[in-house]
């Protein structure tokens, strides 16, 4: 079985949809959908996921299950709770709320590098969850809830866990695609690589429309492993000589000021 992983289009966060520039990049998908033999498609309930993948379905000629826990991994920081040491962690991204001394609450990923230097905790699977950045969030909760839709669906196509491999119960040659985000994704990696979450979430970029491809190994009779060929691939932006945009990077180079820091 082949599962493909395809990030939405550069985003426009403020109305949950895509900017211009992600509505070219998700045609340019959509010309080369068809490439994939893609068998079954699911979407995340979120907008720019949803019509990222309207202008493939078009073309595929089929419709779409969305499934909830597909959505961008809404895991968060609560630095409300947290003490000033592990709010370092994010030293660019909290911000009170208007006429309040209290904080946003925040995604859980991009920690700054001299907070994982210093916490390596967070990076190893075995103790990330009793790291002090996951105990002020609601993230153990959240990650059960995807990782138990995860298992379900794969169990659907005849494939269940057990321990670090999976039990073949039916084997199947089909493509499943999966319309979702960098974080979520990363999450489902970390499951598959059997690492923390936070490794793929700092260590790898996948831009919009970007293709993360995984296939199934089946080297001993009656157990599966799942293999990463590709990750992040745009090769349908390179073939429409469409450049793709900067979202989930930040600075090359501290001195860039027109990039994310």
């Amino acid at each position: 079985m082949r599962l493909l992983f395809i990030r939405h289009g550069d985003p426009d966060y403020k109305i949950d949809g895509l900017t211009e520039k992600g509505k070219i990049e998700a045609q340019c998908l959509a010309k080369h959908i068809q490439d994939f033999g893609i068998d079954d498609v699911y979407v995340s309930p979120c907008g720019r996921a949803q019509r990222t993948a309207e202008y493939s379905l078009e073309v595929l000629g089929k419709e779409a299950t969305t499934l909830r826990w597909l959505e961008e991994f809404p895991a968060l920081f609560d630095p409300n709770l947290a003490d000033e040491e592990t709010k370092k962690a994010y030293p660019n991204e909290l911000f009170k709320k208007k006429d309040s001394d209290e904080y946003h609450k925040r995604i859980v990923w991009d920690v700054m590098p001299s907070y994982y230097k210093a916490h390596p905790e967070i990076l190893d699977v075995h103790t990330y969850m009793d790291s002090d950045i996951v105990k002020y969030t609601d993230m153990p909760e959240v990650y059960e809830r995807v990782i138990s839709g995860f298992n379900q669906l794969l169990s659907d196509y005849g494939y269940e866990r057990d321990g670090n491999v999976f039990k073949v119960r039916e084997s199947n040659d089909k493509t499943i695609a999966f319309f979702c985000h960098f974080g979520l994704t990363s999450v489902l990696l970390s499951y598959l690589w059997g690492v923390s979450p936070f490794v793929p979430m700092q260590f790898l970029a996948m831009a919009p429309t970007s293709v993360t491809e995984i296939v199934t190994e089946e080297r001993e009779k009656g157990i599966a492993v799942f293999r990463t060929l590709r990750v992040g691939d745009i090769t349908h932006l390179t073939l429409e000589n469409e450049k793709p945009s900067f979202s989930a990077r930040f600075c090359e180079r501290f001195e860039n000021e027109d990039e994310r820091h």
